[in-house]
């Protein structure tokens, strides 16, 4: 977490030029209000929260726009930011009860390709860190950097399978992290600088980058990352619930979303960015089976407590990012896993969901692949189309919308029979279209309710299609009159189903 919500007010810092107390200033913000967001987001106080052990922190979708807006002003554009980001959460704020109703929109072919794609758009992370993070470095990609990756990474593996079931194996990521945090300190990927200039107690100051300035443009733009950044939370969401098995309700949304909008309210109000529900957190659980909730509270606080003393970040900061890569790649991958197994419950095989699962991905990776993709777009397009998860999930809901819900081409779902259907077809109810359509007039049916068979009318099935029964049990004679006769399930009687007298070619 920590690399993840500091990494933006150091890119933005970085490119404004801010000195060395501003910088501090808004990494110090960044902290606590993440802090306080993921506090909120398990406690669950006055229903504000998810009740899950979700992170909160600042949102990368941020970079481009706040770079875009302080291009010309430097460090005055800041003021222009912040009260664009309050104006943004109040707005999720007010969204928060109708953004829930998307939940009936996310069946597990939606929610399973949302959660492959939040996976597998983290990887591309992962690997810059595994290279060393700043692109820009002279060992950028060397051998050593990549050697670290992989050596924290075996020993993550190692852990896990060596001590598997137990407490330790649980904690197999933190453990692989400090080996290779250890194994890189003769090789000088350790920088002990940050501890020399770490003050011991800083406390954030509102509207520390002077009052804010209400810009339209600015506005109208923080509004589609706030919006993209309520997509992404919502997957992020339905990800965790999925890991946790606890299944996401409208009240889950709506709690979670009013934590993400009075958290960037704050934040804009302290000097912080946008705030999104971290998925990196997701294959972390996934990993360590840890799902309480308190577990996550506590790193909130810990957060907190980083912001209020800077040393304390430092001593995370020692971390290489080689090594953070080389952790990344599993917990990363984990929530990729968690999306297949989601997709595995949908119906592939046959209509509509295979299509509907290829499309999306191909969407969701087009910016993943290709960060340029979608440049040539408008502003406010290329922003909400530039994020794979947001794209995918965009692209998901309209098609399973049109193929599986508009119209008569929908995907033939066998648990979804009507009840009605099946009682009449039971003879449990009164004939209507349905035993009409069953209806044979060379072999009739006998009366509704009595399952009476006229004598010679009915054809000698095979009783292991009716019955349940283990395979030495004898074989049942034909139903006495007024024992009545199960359903089997979505046949289709109109059609001649011939007489089949090897029981084996049944199953």
């Amino acid at each position: 977490m920590y690399a993840g919500l500091t990494a933006p007010p150091l890119i933005v810092g970085g490119a404004l030029g801010l000195t060395a107390a501003q910088l501090s200033a808004l990494l110090a913000a960044a902290l606590v209000v993440a802090g306080l967001g993921t506090i909120a987001q398990t406690l669950d106080l006055f229903g504000i929260g998810a009740r899950l052990p979700m992170t909160n922190g600042v949102s990368f979708a941020v970079v481009s726009p706040a770079l875009a807006t302080t291009a010309s002003q430097g460090a005055d554009g800041l003021a222009e930011i912040f009260g664009a980001t309050v104006i943004a959460g109040l707005l999720c704020l007010l969204l928060a009860p109708a953004f829930r109703r998307l939940l009936r929109f996310f069946p597990p072919v939606v929610s399973g390709c949302v959660i492959t794609l939040v996976g597998i758009s983290l990887l591309p992370v992962a690997s810059v860190w595994a290279r060393g993070g700043d692109t820009g470095a002279p060992d950028f990609g060397s051998p050593s950097n990549l050697a670290l990756a992989g050596t924290t990474l075996v020993i993550t593996l190692v852990i896990h399978r060596a001590l598997s079931g137990r407490f330790l194996g649980r904690v197999a990521i933190l453990l692989g992290m400090l080996a290779g945090t250890l194994i890189a300190v003769p090789f000088g990927k350790v920088d002990v600088a940050p501890l020399a200039h770490a003050s011991l107690f800083a406390l954030p100051e509102p509207f520390a980058f002077g009052t804010p300035r209400l810009v339209p443009t600015v506005i109208a733009t923080t509004v589609v990352v706030m919006l993209v950044s309520m997509m992404e939370s919502t997957a992020s969401l339905l990800a965790l619930g999925a890991v946790t098995g606890r299944p996401t309700q409208d009240r889950t949304i709506t709690g979670s979303l009013r934590a993400l909008g009075l958290t960037t309210a704050v934040g804009g109000v302290l000097g912080s960015f946008i705030s999104t529900s971290y998925a990196q957190n997701v294959g972390l659980v996934a990993l360590s089976r840890i799902r309480s909730r308190y577990v996550v509270t506590l790193c909130g606080a810990l957060l907190v407590l980083m912001g209020l003393v800077p040393i304390l970040g430092s001593l995370v900061a020692l971390v290489p990012l080689p090594v953070l890569g080389g952790a990344g790649v599993v917990f990363f991958g984990s929530v990729a896993v968690a999306g297949i197994r989601t997709l595995a419950k949908a119906a592939l095989g046959t209509g509509h969901n295979s299509l509907i699962v290829s499309v999306t991905l191909a969407f969701g990776l087009f910016p993943v692949a290709h960060p340029d993709f979608y440049d040539r777009l408008p502003a406010p397009a290329a922003t909400v189309l530039g994020s794979g998860i947001t794209a995918g999930c965009l692209v998901a809901i309209l098609l399973n919308y049109l193929l599986n819900h508009l119209g008569r081409g929908t995907e033939a779902d066998p648990d979804a029979i009507p009840a009605e259907q099946v009682t009449a077809l039971d003879g449990a109810a009164t004939p209507g279209p349905a035993w009409s359509a069953f209806h044979s007039t060379t072999t009739p049916y006998p009366p509704v309710g009595t399952h009476a068979p006229p004598a010679g009318a009915w054809p000698a099935y095979d009783t292991d299609l009716i019955t349940a029964g283990s395979e030495d049990a004898p074989e049942p004679g034909p139903p006495a009159p007024g024992e009545g006769v199960g359903f089997p399930g979505p046949l289709h009687p109109s059609r001649h189903r011939p007489r089949r007298t090897d029981p084996e070619g049944w199953r």
